[in-house]
């Protein structure tokens, strides 16, 4: 453990006792070279020539890490200035990445040392000034131990090394990145290899800030126990960067999904699949974990103990560690290890440690950070810290340079492109500053991060298109309907010129046609001759052809009966290879067949055989082998032969000598082709050229026949072709003579139409330009509109993507300031802009934001601002929509598209969602909280991607295809949500809030249509048609120039365009005149309208007076629905009147007092004034009569006094008066009247003494200028104590009486105004429980046995699901009790409700809630809901109209013979209850402990009083009082001092006297007896007569009592209203850490040391004889105990706040009791009670201590100043002690007697005899009378007065006197209630003194009249 003390916990020596120390001392500087210079030299052994340096540098190193933690301390913003050696040797880890044979140079060393001290020192350092002061650090030791100039080794700024910006990508050497154009490059090739492999694109601007952390983290992860800690705000990059890192070094990344159910479970697994896969497969891993996944802080435990270990205690099972055992068992044994468990086990941690990188990302803000790094040190010490700041100004510039010049529609100069640049930068930093503003003054969160800065531009760049395209569309096409309305008329001269010229030529043509007619005719006969003649001819040449062709068939098809053989046949010899023919011819015997075939071949060629000798002699047969083998030398010549056989032509003896073989057996293709296959082809050949042969002789005088036919068929041919050549020759020029006349007849008809034409173009013409007249002109304007708006575009496009990006969560005012300062600074940094540059100005477009207010979109500014920013924004809409505006407006304007509407509370929303995304639906996920489901993060930031060509998103486990027409909105419930910088960045926030003016104009419609039903409908139906008819003529406008520039050629031939245009004319002069005409009756209609105004300005105004109720209680929610329902139902109720002015008056009056009743319903008594009396402070305001300076001043006081003058009477006026009215001369209205003041003392002194001041005159001169209002400010300064009266009166004057009358919550009126699907809440104050009442109800609605009711709390919530679902079915009441008991369970609550469907659920059902007020409360719940609070009426009035109100005649009359007496002893009981409960509203005055009376406690006392006067003849009242006093209510009274005063208020109630009529209960008489005789209507008559506010004297107690009370209540209530106002932030003043350490130093010099025992004990030994010695030592422990604390914890916090210790949570207390100026709690337990403020705190300790430094200087004093002990009981025993050791008797026995001095302590110069004097006390309720010596009342307006010394007389056996005295307790502090102590005192009382008193004792027992040690001031 780190040495105790200083911030950390304390170890007490009962722990420390247990072991022996052993104390490791920081390593010496020696040992730290001995080690880093070792590690060093080896590395540089690698460059000889610089190992020398080697030394230098380590001492160099140890210097800066000494310098480094001595003065970067952690302060509180800075509380990760923490530093270690691990830090110290990630340097040279750092410089041992590099290889050292790179090194060339002592410079290139240095540098590599300077780039890794900054890595790892400089990375974390929050601002300038410390980067600034270690650069210089770090140059400074270059300059002084290496004498090298710095410029040689800082050659870059900034000085980048990395391993990937190397060409090869296999060899990664850490190396400085000198060129960073080529490193961006080359990670812009990184960024596009992501966005290819990863399904999840990330848009990255890669500019040299973002570079610098890239290469940061790179670093970092590429080290063995690399780990990162990025410190930054959400949006910052810190994630992204992360990943691309992750991706460069090839690493795997993994990140934990959060579902709605992840927790411990999911988290291990997936700790231990990260930790298994850095292990088992060896493979490094980035672990990347937010702090925004942080479900339980047990993570951050677990991720403690991995980047300390690399393991989790306990986390993996049996199975997964025998698997770990496994894979590590070769590897233990490869390093010649035993393979014991221990030994593998710590093999595979080792591997995680090594490949793990765990790199985790914090936001830095606030408390939570600095508890989580004190919690969990590894977060520092086991991480490198990168520091990501905002961006710097010239990161801002680069980004928007960068975006703004790759813009092609941005064709702007330098000079604008520059002025852009810083435009963008301001627009930045603006909303940085009004978001801080926004957070003060109306405590709204709204973070700037880099992120909105790139969807600034992001949306700018999308704007500009979209904008510069739409303008430039719309001015081509309308420049091109003007150029051709232009050219038009230029065209209409032409036409009539070209008119002219064609008349002429057609007549012409004309006479041309009728001559070529006559011809035509002429030669038409000729060509008829000519064609009979052919005809006839060519009939011959066709009947010869025929016979012809029957000649030639004939032939042929005796023909056709050989070929198919001969094909055969030249088939087979085609077949025939070379080879098959030298095979035949090589055969030397050969065969039988093969001889025949070759016989027949020799034959058929006509070849001579040779003889050779027979088988006779002289015998000689041809044998023709020989001469065969002869013809087969060449086979293809052979085989050419056969083919070209002339086989028309073969001789006759050929045919003889072959006939034979034709006929033998054996020369049939069948025999040869089993001797050889050449010899078949040939065999077939043959015998084919023999068949052929006949069948040709056959056909030979056929095909002369047909020769000869052939012939004359020719002939005839020749003559029919010289015939058809002369007919043709005719036909051509009769063809020739047609087409002329053709052309003539065309050309006369061209020159007809062309004549026409041009008539009808003419004409066209005229209608185009008449046509377009009106638009020409209109055009021209537009044109030059649109030419200027595209000059000035940029500016106002600027503006409007700023107020997209940036301004959807701030409120109206705070947008217009913003966009005001914008247009300002575009005016001085010269960017063009139009006048008009709102963004409705640019983006709006008319028809469509009527289409939007048709939809239920309010019409102020603000809403249809928000509704241009969710038309343009890049991101999905949140709306925050307290009053669901939002919500309907969405709803109804998707209704078409099907909007699907969804809750994060439905089981199947993300089913809903997916099917909205698959078929391209709306989706509304509705009431939202301040943490989205992380389900949703894919939706919100588009993850979209391409997967086989379509486009699909990856939501929750499933991939689903991404409709392009989704849209997804969320609206949020919460008025006032917190959403973090990780939310923010991922949806456009949009402020729905509702807007005065919006509400106005909502409110006027529902009281018109309420009133006026015509004209509503009338106005909506208007609206609905002008914005239709509206919309159409823009359309015939955009059909019109559409039709014009899209007309090929002259817009006069386009007759479908002239066609359009006459009746688009038409109907747009139609469309105008009912256009003005609907415009005039919708000026009719407003005018009627008008006059209903007032009543929606007065309802608007309670609107927003009734939503800020919020701001007090969170219980206090109302929803629009509500309260429009209040308002509708008291238009139908109010009254009629004579005219439209008399009625809206009625109605206001009406509705104004129905919504006081509705909400003092759901109020707490007290704040039913409160509300009374904003209601006509806020109408006072619309009115103009009350100035908001005032207002402020009566609210919170002035601050600022214009003149200092004195006190002119400081007797009655005091410091704290005066100075209000110095202040109070800052109003105008004022100015003179702290000047004034001293001319009037008289008059102002009357007000001031008086029992009324609020209803006294002023001075004249004030009496008449002042307003009501004007006169409670005055009244505030004078008498604050009775401000609220003053409140009273004023809510009378201008509300009426009504409006403070206490209005009683009847539960029959409740469940009236409620439904089964409202749920009626009962708001609980301390003590009290409404179910007695609602059973009581039950039974007289008859559902005593359909009411069943459960406690919430831990465990109840199925139980609770379960009765709601069957009460639902059943039609059952429901009672659920304590719901702020079960805060987890209200969300399941707020859904069961919310899915309530009012047309499944029984009518009956209800369900009842009571809850105390709480935050956690569904908000939807209670803004639905009837609420009603509980708790006792305010004053005794109205505490006996609620006594009264639940009695009828027959209880009043049950007691038979004795009901005067019970009616009488009712009323006095009913009394004495109030008495008890309003008793506790003055406090410790009242009851030293305000105990929780309740009705119960009244109801058991009626019903006992009851029993008693029916069972006893006379009245018991001893049982009575008995029962009442100490049972009843006495059961709850725990101090005995209480029980005396309540025993004395019950006599004055319980007694005989208040049976007579008119007993008085106080002496005015006010409080009385009434008759017996009177009913009930008698009774609540009487109480209704009695005064709202109490006065004291009913109490028994004096007027002061109300004083303080009354100033209380005061303060409380304008404190309330205070809330309700928006802060004004101050200019700057001192830090929050400079108020701190500046009162840590005036304590520390203040208050004294602690006093030295030894010499105390030496000068006051332990005596026998004087006990004060043995006090005197005990209370200077007791002392000494609380100043060595003061003191410790003060020095600790001045360190901590320098850094030079932790700030711990106990010193964090501190620091913030210091800067509130409260007594820190670490002090006040360990010092005596005090109810003192700080500095008055100090002040009376050193006072105390000076009392105690006396003492010990100067002896025992003379007089004892009681208040300054510690333990002044003590020292009364101590005093008793002495007596009793003089006297020698047993102090038991003795007591003190008192006896009050006349002379001041002053005077008393000598100790008594016996006992002692004491002072320092005073006296409450009460005063010492100096004159008669004893108690007496109090003067006016005198809370405290000092009492005289007291002496304590010390006496045995003495009897109490009873008479003449008052028992007058004494307390230590103004509370007076204490606890029981160890010692068996009490914390707070002392001891009862003795006080002579002329009255009796029970008279000052009411009056509450005690002593007191020490006020609070």
């Amino acid at each position: 453990m780190g040495p105790p003390g200083g911030g950390r916990n304390p170890v007490t020596p009962r722990l420390t006792r247990h072991f022996n120390y052993l104390a490791f001392t920081e390593l010496e500087d020696p040992s730290k070279a001995k080690i880093f210079g070792t590690i060093l030299n080896g590395w540089l052994q690698a460059t000889p020539a610089l190992s020398a340096h080697g030394p230098t540098i380590v001492r160099t190193c140890i210097d800066v890490y000494n310098t480094i933690t001595t003065q970067l301390l952690p302060t509180p913003s800075k509380s990760h200035y923490t530093f270690n050696l691990r830090d110290l040797s990630k340097v040279f880890q750092g410089m041992l990445m590099m290889n050292a044979s790179k090194i060339e140079s002592l410079a290139d060393l240095l540098r590599l040392w300077f780039h890794e001290s900054q890595r790892v020192f400089a990375d974390r350092l929050v601002n300038n000034e410390d980067h600034v002061w270690f650069s210089d650090l770090l140059k400074d030791q270059v300059k002084s131990s290496f004498s090298v100039k710095v410029e040689e080794v800082v050659t870059s700024d900034p000085l980048l090394y990395a391993d990937f910006a190397s060409d090869s990508f296999d060899a990664r050497h850490y190396v400085e990145i000198k060129d960073h154009a080529k490193l961006t490059k080359v990670l812009l090739d990184f960024l596009d290899d992501y966005n290819q492999v990863n399904t999840a694109q990330m848009r990255l601007v890669l500019f040299m800030d973002a570079i610098r952390h890239l290469c940061r983290i790179g670093r970092i992860i590429r080290q063995p126990l690399g780990n990162a800690l990025l410190l930054g705000v959400g949006g910052s990059g810190r994630q992204s960067l992360t990943r691309l890192a992750a991706h460069v070094s090839e690493y795997d990344l993994f990140q934990i999904e959060l579902s709605k159910n992840y927790g411990v479970t999911e988290w291990r697994d997936d700790l231990k699949k990260v930790m298994l896969k850095a292990g088992l497969e060896n493979s490094p891993i980035v672990f990347l974990f937010s702090d925004t996944q942080i479900k339980r802080e047990s993570f951050l435990e677990d991720l403690n103990n991995i980047l300390n270990s690399g393991d989790v205690p306990n986390i993996y099972v049996l199975d997964e560690l025998d698997t770990i055992y496994t894979a590590m068992k070769p590897i233990v044994q490869d390093a010649d290890l035993q393979p014991t468990k221990t030994n593998m086990f710590s093999a595979f941690t080792k591997r995680v440690r090594s490949n793990l990188h765990t790199v985790i990302t914090m936001s830095p803000i606030g408390e939570v950070f600095r508890a989580r790094l004190r919690q969990f040190p590894a977060l520092v010490n086991c991480c490198t810290i990168d520091w990501f700041s905002e961006w710097p100004a010239d990161a801002l510039r680069s980004v928007a340079m960068r975006f703004l010049s790759e813009l092609p529609e941005l064709d702007a100069s330098e000079d604008v492109l520059a002025g852009l640049v810083l435009m963008c930068q301001e627009i930045h930093s603006s909303v940085a500053a009004s978001s801080k503003r926004f957070l003060q003054e109306l405590n709204r969160y709204n973070y700037v991060t880099p992120t909105s800065y790139l969807e600034l531009l992001g949306i700018f760049n999308k704007l500009m298109t979209l904008k510069t395209n739409e303008l430039t569309t719309a001015k081509n096409r309308t420049k091109t309907g003007l150029d051709k309305l232009l050219t038009t008329s230029e065209e209409v001269v032409k036409l009539q010129a070209e008119l002219e010229r064609m008349r002429p030529q057609l007549e012409e043509a004309v006479q041309e046609s009728k001559a070529t007619v006559l011809k035509i005719e002429a030669d038409t006969k000729v060509a008829e001759e000519t064609k009979l003649i052919v005809q006839k001819e060519e009939a011959q040449a066709e009947q010869k052809a025929r016979e012809t062709q029957a000649i030639a068939d004939d032939a042929q098809k005796d023909l056709n009966e050989a070929l198919p053989a001969l094909d055969a046949a030249l088939v087979s010899l085609k077949m025939l290879k070379r080879d098959d023919i030298v095979e035949v011819r090589a055969m030397q015997r050969p065969p039988d067949g093969v001889k025949v075939v070759i016989e027949a071949v020799c034959i058929m060629k006509g070849v001579k055989p040779k003889k050779v000798p027979g088988e006779k002699i002289n015998e000689k047969k041809d044998d023709y082998w020989e001469v065969g083998k002869a013809l087969l030398v060449d086979p293809q010549k052979f085989l050419d032969s056969l083919f070209k056989y002339d086989k028309d032509n073969i001789g006759d003896q050929i045919i003889r000598n072959i006939q034979p073989y034709i006929e033998s057996d054996s020369f049939t293709p069948a025999a040869i082709e089993k001797v050889s296959k050449a010899c078949t082809s040939i065999c077939l050949w043959v015998r084919a050229m023999y068949k052929y042969h006949f069948v040709a002789k056959a056909v030979a005088p056929k095909r002369e026949a047909l020769r000869i036919a052939q012939e004359d068929l020719a002939e005839t041919q020749r003559i029919l072709d010289e015939a058809k050549q002369k007919l043709r020759e005719v036909v051509d020029g009769l063809a020739m003579l047609q087409a002329k006349y053709d052309e003539c007849v065309r050309k006369k008809e061209e020159l007809d139409l062309k004549t026409k034409e041009c008539e009808a173009r003419l004409l066209r013409a005229d209608k185009l330009i008449g046509g377009l007249s009106d638009e020409k002109g209109r055009w021209l304007e537009t044109v030059q509109r649109i030419e200027k708006t595209l000059d000035n575009i940029v500016g106002d496009i600027l503006i409007s993507a700023g107020c997209i990006a940036y301004l959807g969560s701030f409120t109206g005012e705070y947008r217009a300031d913003m966009v005001n300062k914008w247009i300002d600074c575009l005016k001085a940094h010269r960017v063009p802009h139009n006048d008009q540059c709102t963004m409705t100005e640019t983006l709006g477009d008319p028809v469509r934001v009527r289409r939007w207010q048709i939809a239920g979109l309010p019409k102020d500014n603000l809403s249809v601002e928000n509704g241009v920013i969710v038309q343009f924004s890049r991101r999905w809409p949140l709306f925050i929509d307290p009053q669901g505006q939002a919500n309907k407006w969405i709803k109804n304007l998707e209704k078409e598209n099907g909007i699907d509407v969804v809750k994060l509370s439905d089981k199947d929303f993300l089913r809903s969602l997916e099917n909205a995304i698959r078929f391209g639906k709306p989706c509304l996920l509705e009431n939202v909280g301040e943490e989205l489901d992380p389900a949703l993060e894919p939706v919100l930031l588009k993850q979209t991607y391409k997967l086989q060509g379509s486009l699909v998103i990856k939501l929750g486990d499933a991939v689903i295809p991404y409709h392009e027409d989704f849209k997804f909105y969320v609206t949020t419930k919460l008025p006032n949500p917190h959403y973090t910088p990780e939310t923010s960045t991922k949806v456009t926030l949009v402020n729905f809030t509702l807007s005065p003016s919006g509400l106005e104009d909502q409110l006027l419609g529902l009281v018109v249509a309420e009133e006026r039903p015509d004209l509503e409908d009338a106005k909506n139906h208007l609206i609905v048609s002008n914005a239709k008819m509206k919309q159409e003529l823009k359309e015939i406008e955009d059909k019109i120039l559409v039709r014009l520039s899209t007309s090929q050629g002259s817009p006069v031939d386009d007759i479908d365009l002239i066609q359009t245009l006459e009746a688009s004319k038409l109907k747009s002069q139609e469309i105008k005149a009912k256009v003005t005409i609907a415009e005039q009756t919708e000026r009719d209609i407003d005018v009627t309208r008008s006059q209903y105004i007032p009543v929606a300005i007065n309802t608007q105004i309670l609107f927003f007076c009734v939503a800020d109720l919020a701001n007090i209680d969170p219980m206090y929610q109302y929803s629009l629905e509500w309260f429009i329902g209040i308002f509708l139902g008291s238009i139908s109720k109010a009254e009629p009147g004579e005219n439209i002015e008399k009625r809206s008056n009625n109605i206001n009056d009406f509705f104004t007092f129905s919504l006081y009743c509705n909400v003092c319903r759901s109020l707490f008594e007290k704040h039913k004034l409160l509300f009374a009396f904003l209601l006509s402070v806020r109408i006072q305001q619309h009115q103009g009569f009350i100035n908001m300076d005032e207002w402020r001043y009566l609210l919170a006081g002035g601050t600022h006094k214009p003149k200092e003058l004195p006190n002119p009477s400081p007797y009655w006026i005091s410091e704290r008066s005066w100075g209000e009215i110095l202040t109070l001369a800052s109003l105008p209205k004022f100015a003179d009247f702290a000047s004034e003041f001293h001319h009037h003392l008289r008059e102002f002194k009357a007000i001031f003494d008086s029992a009324e001041p609020h209803r006294e005159n002023l001075p004249k001169i004030w009496q008449d200028s002042l307003t009501d209002f004007q006169k409670i400010v005055l009244l505030r300064c004078l008498r604050s104590d009775k401000v609220t009266n003053s409140m009273q009166d004023f809510v009378v004057d201008h509300l009426g009486q009504r409006f403070i009358e206490p209005q009683a919550a009847d539960l029959n009126l409740v469940f009236k105004d409620s439904s089964a699907t409202t749920p009626l809440i009962f708001i609980l104050s301390q003590g009290t429980d409404p179910a007695a009442d609602l059973y009581k109800f039950a039974e007289e609605m008859r559902f005593a046995r359909k009411l069943s009711a459960i406690s919430l709390g831990q465990g109840q919530g199925p139980r609770a699901e379960t009765m709601i679902r069957e009460a639902m079915e059943r039609g059952l009441w429901i009672f659920f009790q304590n719901c702020h008991l079960a805060p987890s369970w209200m969300p399941t609550l707020e859904r069961l409700i919310e899915q309530i469907n009012p047309d499944r659920v029984h009518r009956d059902f209800r369900i009842w809630l009571t809850s105390m007020p709480s935050p956690k409360f569904p908000v939807y719940i209670l803004q639905n809901g009837s609420k009603m609070t509980v708790e006792p009426p305010r004053g005794i009035k109205a505490n006996l109209l609620r006594s009264y109100a639940g009695y009828n005649d027959d209880f009043l009359n049950s007691c038979n013979e004795k009901t005067l007496e019970f009616k009488h002893l009712l009323q006095s009981l009913c009394l004495f209850h109030g008495v008890c409960l309003e008793r506790r509203k003055f406090g410790p005055l009242g009851f030293n402990i305000p105990y929780e009376f309740t009705d119960g406690d009244l109801r058991i006392c009626i019903s006992q009083l009851k029993m008693f006067l029916t069972e006893y003849s006379q009245i018991p009242y001893k049982v009575l009082i008995y029962t009442a006093g100490h049972i009843n209510y006495g059961g709850r009274v725990t101090d005995d001092w209480d029980r005396r005063c309540l025993m004395n208020i019950l006599a004055d109630f319980y007694s005989i006297d208040v049976l007579q009529n008119e007993h008085s209960y106080s002496p005015s008489g006010v409080y009385k007896q009434i008759d017996a005789e009177n009913d009930q209507n008698g009774y609540l008559g009487y109480i209704r007569s009695l005064p709202i506010n109490d006065s004291p004297e009913i109490f028994g107690l004096h007027d002061n009592a109300n004083i303080t009370f009354a100033q209380n209540e005061t303060y409380s209530m304008l404190e309330a209203l205070l809330l309700l106002q928006p802060k004004i932030t101050s200019g700057s003043g001192k830090s929050r850490e400079e108020i701190m350490e500046e009162a840590a130093r005036s304590i520390l010099a203040e208050v004294p040391q602690e006093i030295s025992l030894e010499p105390v004990i030496a000068k006051y030994p332990v005596l026998y004889e004087q006990s004060m010695n043995t006090v005197l030592i005990q209370e200077i422990l007791r002392y000494n105990k609380l100043l060595k604390v003061i003191h410790g914890s003060l020095n600790d916090l001045l360190k901590a706040l320098k850094g030079l210790v932790v700030m711990s949570q106990q010193l964090e207390l501190l620091a913030t009791s210091l800067y509130v100026n409260q007594v820190p709690n670490m002090w006040a337990e360990k010092a005596y009670p005090s109810l003192k403020p700080l500095a008055s705190w100090v002040s009376d300790l050193v006072t105390r201590m000076k009392f105690m430094k006396d003492w010990i200087d100067n002896g025992i004093p003379t007089v004892f100043w009681i208040s300054g002990f510690f333990f002044p009981q003590a020292f009364l025993t101590g005093t008793l002690q002495n007596y009793a050791r003089q006297k020698i008797i047993s102090i038991d026995t003795i007591s003190f007697d008192f006896k009050v001095m006349k002379e001041s302590y002053v005077d008393l110069k000598r100790r008594p005899d016996n006992g002692c004097y004491i002072r320092g006390l005073f006296l409450e309720g009460a005063r010492w009378d100096l004159t008669s010596h004893h108690l007496t009342e109090s003067k006016q307006k005198e809370l405290y007065t000092d009492m005289p010394c007291i002496w304590l007389i010390p006496m045995a056996n003495r009897p109490t006197p009873s008479t003449g005295i008052y028992e007058c307790p004494v307390y230590k502090t103004l509370t007076r209630a204490g606890t029981l102590s160890t010692t068996g005192h009490s914390t707070n009382f002392v001891f009862a003194v003795e006080i002579p008193s002329s009255e009796l004792q029970s008279h000052w027992i009411k009056r509450g009249v005690a002593m007191l040690c020490a006020l609070n001031y």
